[in-house]
């Protein structure tokens, strides 16, 4: 099979000749560091460590396997696994044979799964026996009816050899994969980001865009292969991908993954094995200062720590500062579509470190315009564009939705921002209806169709309600049909259960109300609700 892009030739050749796409699938830099530096560790999990020697014949058995269940090039393989190696072990064997890697986030149920692998078309699927008391074969064997395409479904037990051994025997010879290297400009990524239109839209990014967009992290952050790469972060995040999964292997460094995030397990890692870096979402930064054993162990080679998919408030940079004086703070931005757009940089600042998004990533360039399309100058508000290398290749089955969002090469981001006179970025709001929990996007108008699927509401509106640590959560109001049973937010929550709606997009606060604030045209009047339920927080 294959999906529709936007991807051109014109695209192509100038991105290469400008030396952003070089031309390079992840796989080959597998191959290089296992051939220059076997011995050394790859990735450590909860469960094990990897040399680079042995994540190579890992990957190349897992590859051949994948063969003898009839992937091809162009089929997708989906995986919905905890931050393990075999998450690095399927995602790279996919790689190796030309196949589309289709990551899913472990916290997704059975309405984001089901739909995220129909549309997909995934020929094999990947999960876990249990992880956190949950069962994934079960709930894959329900939704599998709606999958004619599905052929295989591979289960993860409790240790790797389970699933190594299970679906292959060594009947192929690895010889043949070299033969099977996919062209550089192919899709690689098919990943999943919560919309604003009802429904996730599937990104799809090819070797080249996914590769680009890390190639500058080692000048911009001091990454060489002595690094210790951290990543809690799901790796089905566009954060955890790049640069859990991907960056450590782009640089011959170490990467120490941490499937259940736990900030006082994070101390005791950082000390152990010399953690040197690490990206995650605020609230992780939140607390790792407010971690009770912080002073107990010796975390000076924690040396960056990147904010990525919410503000850092400025106290807790200041904070940052006075317990971890050798680590610095930096807050990006970016989406699933275009990678990181920007990024602080070390010895910035205060006023920029702490009050804007960070510097537009080499190649990628950014722009403000009116609502008529019309560059806006520094300092003024408007919506943010932005074009560059990093830019995904479009919306799996959604090619006319793709071509929308973009206004000629520039993809509108659906952010409101405002560029300063230096070029540094501040997102000012976001034109899409999304909340953003942690560094999670909450798909609003997702949310409230699920909600509306309620027979006894009437009208359902979600905002977000500030929150201290997590910055923003998600508060449903609701006005009830006449003449129905009270809805409380236990009864919310078991419907939502009941629809398989992961549960952390279940809004944390319910407000049933008589009516919902409207225009004169009938359009809910978000900004009236937020203001009156925020006040009540």
């Amino acid at each position: 099979m294959s999906f529709a892009t936007i991807l051109n030739d014109e695209q192509i050749e100038a991105h290469t000749r400008a030396g952003y796409w070089v031309n390079r699938t992840i796989t080959d830099h597998l191959d290089d560091v296992a051939a220059a530096t076997p011995d050394k560790t790859a990735f450590i999990d909860s469960r094990r460590r990897v040399t680079y020697a042995q994540l190579k014949a890992e990957v190349d058995r897992c590859a051949l396997g994948l063969l003898e269940l009839g992937v091809r090039s162009g089929d997708v393989v989906s995986f919905q696994l905890p931050n393990w190696i075999e998450w690095i072990v399927v995602h790279y064997a996919a790689t190796r044979i030309g196949a589309i890697s289709n990551p899913l986030i472990p916290i997704y149920r059975e309405r984001e799964v089901g739909f995220m692998v129909e549309l997909a078309r995934s020929k094999v699927i990947v999960v876990p026996e249990t992880f956190r008391g949950f069962d994934y074969p079960a709930m894959i064997e329900k939704l599998r009816p709606g999958w004619p395409q599905l052929e295989h479904v591979l289960v993860v037990g409790s240790s790797w050899d389970s699933f190594a051994a299970t679906p292959w025997e060594q009947r192929r010879d690895a010889g043949e994969l070299a033969a099977l290297r996919p062209d550089p400009n192919d899709v690689t990524l098919l990943i999943f980001t919560s919309g604003t239109t009802g429904e996730p839209k599937g990104v799809m990014h090819t070797h080249n865009t996914a590769i680009a967009a890390n190639n500058p992290l080692p000048e911009r952050l001091g990454i060489t292969a002595d690094s210790v790469i951290h990543m809690a972060s799901t790796l089905a995040h566009l954060t955890g991908f790049l640069y859990g999964a991907r960056l450590p292997v782009q640089n011959g460094a170490t990467c120490v993954l941490q499937d259940v995030w736990d900030a006082r397990r994070f101390v005791a890692l950082v000390a152990e094995y010399g953690i040197t870096y690490t990206s995650a979402a605020t609230p992780f930064l939140h607390d790792l200062l407010a971690a009770p054993n912080l002073g107990e162990y010796d975390l000076s080679s924690l040396r960056r720590f990147c904010c990525m998919g919410a503000p850092i408030p400025r106290a807790i940079v200041r904070e940052a500062r006075r317990k971890l004086p050798g680590m610095v703070v930096l807050g990006g931005w970016g989406q699933s579509e275009n990678g990181l757009v920007a990024l602080g940089i070390p010895g910035d600042p205060d006023d920029k470190l702490i009050d804007t998004d960070g510097y537009p990533w080499p190649g990628m360039r950014i722009r403000v315009v009116n609502s008529a399309g019309v560059e806006q100058p520094p300092g003024t508000e408007g919506r943010l564009q932005v074009t560059g290398p990093f830019l995904f290749v479009g919306y799996a089955e959604r090619l006319e939705m793709t071509r929308s969002s973009f206004d000629g090469d520039w993809f509108d981001t659906g952010d409101l921002a405002s560029i300063d006179a230096d070029g540094y970025l501040r997102i000012a709001g976001r034109t899409k209806d999304v909340i953003i929990r942690g560094g999670e996007n909450i798909p609003v108008a997702y949310i409230e169709n699920v909600l509306y699927e309620h027979p006894d509401i009437d009208a359902v509106a979600v905002v977000a309600i500030p929150d201290p640590r997590l910055q923003e959560r998600a508060c449903a109001c609701v006005v009830l049909k006449p003449g129905t049973d009270p809805l409380d937010f236990e009864k919310m929550q078991g419907f939502l259960a009941e629809k398989g709606v992961a549960k952390q997009y279940w809004p944390e606060r319910l407000e049933v109300l008589d009516e919902l604030p409207r225009t004169a045209s009938g359009k809910i009047q978000k900004f009236q609700l937020r203001a009156r339920v925020g006040g009540q927080a």
